[in-house]
């Protein structure tokens, strides 16, 4: 015969809580002021007319693409000119001795160059991605290299490499609507500088003929990356060939064209009906075929998404085209906790998914950009919740030497003292090891020392590549 008292509860019986009434609702959350709800609000002022040379341009005009690239600025003369009544003379000068010690020419749509804050521009998002200054240059690692992934190094044809078991990168061409500084591919994307003579990869049928044969001529080939460059500087019948030739091969399932476009000259998705035409043909084919076309974009501050964005991406949304993004981190740029999460939510508000947040490649010219490893783990713990799971990037590392993407937590060592990861890829080249560096300049007096020895390069370097080995599992 039970002992316990009538009166007290079973340890296995849940009490039951208070139930409001069916209409009540119960304020577990304060409430929340709409206008806080930044992401949301996007800009749909005549943002361009702020700049002289723009002051008169009506709205039809400013979102022809047509319009917008035939005034897209590709020489420093033509950018100091524009410029030359908006901004002081000292960053004119700045500007123009930063283009000369550039790997990467120029290239700038008027809606980027609208955008930029010209009244604090050293400090502005948009104008540190895609003009340099010379005075806010910094020396390159001395372990860097001009094509740092080893694209050409895994690159059976010209302009295509093939790295991971099942997929390719295919490089139509070599030109893009806007060039950033920042560009992994410098050493092939724009026209020649002072700094690089650049690798030719035009748009030529017999290249890509090469091409296409070698990724029929590869059974386990099943995903195609095509970028170069840019898909959006494809003629639409250039893109319907390519999207046609790769789905009909019976290995190929996936296709993503990837393009910079939308974040940087998003009128071509509103004006340009031929290539958003052949886009739709080439991603309704894929459907039939129960083959997968998608776009990746490359979207790196909140201000880059404007109304104009905003109603191309719709019209993509419209079309059922579904669009990722690619971010790259950069210092300076989407560094924050708070700029970040602004990105991906606002992402998320226009129906494209953040996919990636690059680790900034070991990009030559452009040291004042790249941040440490340690800056991408702090970003991905406080940004992850914010938003749905499928809205969530992942912070990866491109291996240096081709290692390919590699989750940023998952280095089998990292030396913050002196800056310097080191990453495995079993499924990629097994057993090889591959070494990210931090920037210099955000090492301390002490550490920087040390990397201008060449003896104690090697020391730090093969110490890395020891604690390493010592931690992989069997």
């Amino acid at each position: 015969m039970s002992t316990t008292p009538a009166s007290a509860p079973s340890p296995h019986r849940v009490l039951p809580t208070a139930r409001p009434d069916d209409d009540e609702i119960r304020p577990l959350k304060p409430p929340v002021d709409p206008t806080t709800l930044v992401h949301a609000q996007i800009r749909r002022d005549e943002f361009w007319r702020n700049i002289p040379a723009y002051a008169d341009v009506s709205y039809e005009q400013f979102i022809d693409h047509a319009w917008q690239s035939k005034h897209t600025i590709t020489r420093p003369e033509k950018l100091i000119e524009t410029l030359k009544d908006h901004v002081s003379p000292e960053f004119l000068a700045d500007v123009n001795a930063g283009f000369h010690k550039a790997p990467m020419s120029l290239r700038i749509s008027p809606y980027i160059l609208s955008l930029i804050d010209w009244r604090e521009p050293y400090g502005d998002p948009l104008r540190i991605q895609f003009v340099p200054v010379a005075s806010r240059l910094l020396p390159d690692h001395p372990k860097l290299g001009l094509d740092s992934l080893h694209e050409q190094a895994d690159a059976p044809v010209p302009g295509l490499t093939h790295r991971y078991p099942d997929k390719a990168l295919f490089l139509p061409l070599d030109t893009c609507p806007v060039y950033c500084r920042f560009c992994t591919r410098s050493y092939a994307v724009g026209v020649d500088t002072d700094e690089v003579e650049k690798v030719q990869l035009k748009a030529k049928p017999e290249r890509w003929q090469r091409a296409f044969k070698y990724i029929a001529s590869r059974p386990e080939l099943e995903d195609i990356v095509v970028s170069g460059g840019d898909t959006y500087n494809l003629r639409a019948q250039q893109l319907l060939e390519i999207g046609e030739t790769l789905l009909a091969m019976p290995n190929i399932r996936r296709i993503r064209f990837a393009t910079k476009g939308p974040a940087v000259m998003p009128q071509k998705l509103l004006t340009d009906d031929a290539w958003v035409d052949a886009l739709t043909r080439v991603v309704e084919l894929g459907r039939k075929l129960h083959k997968d076309v998608v776009v990746h974009t490359h979207f790196n501050h909140p201000n880059e998404i404007t109304g104009i964005t905003h109603d191309g991406l719709n019209r993509l949304q419209e079309r059922g085209i579904f669009v990722r993004n690619q971010s790259v981190l950069q210092r300076g740029v989407n560094d924050t906790v708070e700029t970040m999460r602004l990105l991906i939510k606002r992402l998320g508000h226009v129906n494209v998914h953040p996919y990636y947040v690059y680790v900034h490649d070991l990009v030559q010219g452009v040291e004042d950009l790249r941040t440490t490893l340690d800056t991408a783990l702090v970003l991905e713990k406080h940004i992850r919740g914010s938003t749905a799971g499928f809205n969530t990037p992942t912070f990866v590392v491109d291996a240096p030497g081709g290692g390919g993407k590699r989750d940023a937590h998952s280095f089998e060592h990292y030396d913050r003292d002196n800056g310097i990861s080191v990453f495995t890829s079993p499924a990629v080249k097994e057993g090889q090891f591959y070494l990210y560096y931090d920037p210099l300049h955000l090492l301390s007096p002490e550490a920087q020392a040390r990397w201008a020895d060449p003896q104690e390069q090697y020391r730090i370097i093969t110490n890395a590549i020891e604690r390493a080995k010592g931690k992989i599992r069997p």
